[in-house]
């Protein structure tokens, strides 16, 4: 607010206090807080707030997540040291502030008449001239002239050599509200900050230190929860989230602290009738909207409301606004399918966010227990196809445009060099299965065969480890009834030796002449290795494997480099057509009509080459199927009671003003000195502000033609 830096000087007291009210009152210190409060929310901009640990974790590391724990950096702004650093703030602001606007009201009021004769000729716009009529009436004249120009004028005789009371100041000021500014801006940074502190949790964890309060770090029902861990109705502040469920209500709003949660209960319910959801092109949600009745506790009137985003229901001093929205329960219908050997399909029912046990050959090999978590249901997936399909990533030199390849890098913002194929590829479901060692994977399976652009359409079956990590898929062809059945019938049939060699010996009838027994009996046996092989028989380093990779391992081990190109040709070969075999076989068993030797079928046998072949290392003995379910949608709301948004609004209207002052008006003062000479009076005339623009040269010039009709004469500023 002043060049100063220096804070209040106490005039007794011991040499530490005084030092410390000279801190504390000083800008260099309010500056320093200012820079630590923007470099911590820069933190808490970039890192994720209130995530679960496990998260941080994953993405971090266990070293920072612990880091990041102790020091609250996962929840800044409700961190110890961030509320204590804005309440230094607002003190050391005030004092600030205490400091200075008295002398600021000061320099406001008074127009330093006072200057001298000489002072004025030191300026750097000055410029003097010859009047002819006396020096009152050019007093009079002037200050006339610059009153009607909005100038505030004070007029002063003072006693000259020509004799007492002959010589006039004209006194004029204009632009105060520059220094009102200061006063409005810094008076903002503290309305701001008390706001943030009764918004925050400061008054929470007073009640937390105070109140024997403590957060709840348990599970179980909301209505077991004990009264410690809830905060009263008449909470005068506080911001927490509340979910519903389409069909129900709920009164309980959950405060997430860095260590576990405290209870808000609110004065009302919030019933959930309909949740609306409207999606653009893209997949991107546009429109949350929740169609709600407020259902009052003390007198049981319900209130219809709607709620949108950034279209907050207010209630009894409490804000509702739509956060965001989730799963309420929806009803699920899986179907398990084997993926190895000696496990049983399954049908299983199950609600979104609930879980369920899996035992012996209904879930798992070897009679492991598994726990099935339904995590999530997804009724649209919109995703990008453009470029998919073989040789898409390929480049035709013939048909480059270098003209087409510039201008579509120029031109508006929204311009993309990337074609969009946006198609939406139906509902998904996401399920997690955790061994009896708490182990768990994630799996991610759509509902609907998805063409992924080479025409066979497959069904996608993705896992992941972590939630880190992006999801692996498992390409699974739709049979001609756009099924995995085909699939299934080929790989239960791939695990029985004795289809195998049905399978190997109608391949080997069709492919030799019976005339030709020896080359039959080798063939046979190539076949019959190949296929078992592929199938999982054998064995590396103690464990099962199967698949290509297994017949590769075979012919890397037995099969000199040379040959292996030809051999490998003729091993595929071979392969391709055991299996077609498999899938006839399967077909036939199954009542069914044999597949065509056409492309569709072509394709699909590819697809199904390269599916049972990364089957084997599915890491689950059931891949889950969804069927049907019944979609139940619930809406996120925070609801918030903000005592300080009123302030911080009327602080950000002062920081608005302040700023608006302090660039755009232009504090200035005019003297004019008159004074008798040899019959005339003599005009002085300089100019004050406290920024040197152009436009304030022109109005000097402009003024000294008009108030005493002489030119300004620059000098050393």
């Amino acid at each position: 607010m002043s060049d100063n830096t220096q804070g209040l000087s106490l005039k007794s007291g011991s040499q530490a206090l005084r030092a410390g009210v000279e801190l504390l009152s000083s800008m260099r210190f309010a500056i320093s807080l200012l820079t630590v409060i923007c470099i911590a929310s820069v933190i808490g901009t970039v890192l994720k707030q209130h995530e679960p640990a496990a998260n941080y974790v994953n993405q971090f590391g266990p070293f920072w997540a612990e880091l990041f724990a102790a020091i609250q950096l996962n929840a800044v702004y409700s961190a110890w040291w961030f509320l204590l650093i804005l309440a230094f703030l607002v003190l050391s602001t005030s004092l600030c502030i205490a400091r200075n606007t008295p002398k600021i009201l000061v320099d406001i009021r008074v127009y330093k008449e006072n200057i001298r004769e000489q002072s004025l000729k030191a300026f750097h716009h000055k410029a003097e001239a010859d009047l002819t009529a006396s020096a009152e009436t050019e007093a009079r004249r002037i200050g006339t002239m610059l009153s009607g120009g909005g100038w505030k004028v004070r007029l002063q005789q003072r006693d000259t050599a020509a004799g007492p009371g002959a010589g006039w100041m004209v006194a004029a000021k204009a632009g105060a509200a520059n220094k009102l500014g200061y006063i409005a801006a810094h008076s903002a940074i503290v309305l701001v900050c008390v706001g943030g502190l009764l918004d925050g949790d400061l008054v929470v964890r007073a009640q937390m230190m105070l109140g024997g309060k403590s957060v709840y770090t348990g599970g179980g029902l909301i209505a077991d929860v004990k009264p410690e861990h809830r905060l009263s109705e008449r909470n005068p502040t506080f911001r927490g989230n509340l979910l519903v469920a389409e069909g129900t209500q709920s009164s309980t709003a959950i405060l997430n602290q860095s260590d576990g949660v405290l209870l808000q209960d609110l004065p009302f319910a919030i019933e959930l009738k309909k949740f609306i959801v409207e999606h653009y092109s893209t997949g991107m949600p546009k429109l949350f909207a929740s169609e709600i009745i407020i259902h009052d506790k003390a007198t049981g009137e319900k209130t219809p409301a709607r709620v949108e985003v950034n279209h907050p229901a207010s209630y009894k001093g409490i804000e509702i606004y739509q956060s965001s929205f989730d799963d309420g329960g929806s009803l699920l219908k899986l179907r398990g399918v084997p993926m190895v050997a000696g496990a049983k399909p399954i049908e299983v029912e199950g609600v979104v966010g609930n879980s369920t046990q899996l035992t012996n050959n209904g879930g798992g090999a070897g009679g492991d227990t598994l726990t099935l978590e339904f995590t999530a249901l997804r009724t649209i997936n919109v995703e990008n196809f453009a470029g998919a399909g073989p040789g898409s990533t390929g480049v035709d030199v013939r048909k480059v445009d270098l003209r087409e390849s510039v201008e579509s890098r120029l031109g508006a913002a929204n311009k993309t060099v990337t074609k969009k194929e946006l198609r939406n590829v139906g509902p998904s479901v996401s399920y997690k299965l955790r061994d009896a060692a708490g182990q768990a994977r994630e799996f991610h399976n759509y509902m609907l065969p998805v063409d992924t652009g080479d025409g066979v359409p497959v069904f996608l079956l993705g896992v992941r480890e972590t939630p880190s990590e992006p999801f692996r898929y498992l390409r699974v062809p739709a049979d001609d009834k756009g099924s995995m059945d085909g699939f299934l019938r080929m790989k239960t049939l791939l695990a029985d030796p004795d289809a195998r060699e049905q399978a190997v010996r109608r391949y080997v009838s069709q492919a030799i002449d019976a005339s030709r027994p020896d080359l039959a009996d080798q063939l046979q046996q190539s076949a019959s290795r190949a296929l078992a092989l592929f199938a999982g028989q054998g064995i590396v380093d103690g464990k099962p494997t199967g698949g290509l990779q297994a017949v590769s391992d075979f012919m890397e081990a037995n099969v000199p480099e040379a040959e292996r190109a030809r051999a490998g040709e003729v091993l595929v070969r071979i392969l391709n057509g055991t299996l077609f075999e498999v899938a006839q076989l399967s077909r036939q068993r199954a009542g069914l009509p044999a597949l065509p030797q056409d492309d569709q079928t072509q394709g699909f046998m590819t697809q199904a080459v390269l599916s049972l072949s990364d089957a084997q290392i599915y890491p689950a003995p059931l891949a889950f199927e969804l069927k049907d379910f019944t979609q139940v949608q619930a809406s996120v709301f925070q609801v918030a009671r903000a005592p300080g948004k009123n302030i911080v609004y009327l602080g950000c209207t002062l920081l608005i003003l302040g700023i608006f002052a302090m660039l755009y008006v232009r504090e200035r003062r005019i003297w004019v000195w008159l004074a008798p000479q040899d019959g005339r009076t003599h005009a002085t005339m300089a100019l004050s502000t406290n920024r040197k623009t152009m436009d304030g040269d022109q109005e000097f010039v402009e003024l000294a033609q008009k108030l005493i009709g002489a030119a300004p004469r620059e000098g050393k500023a």
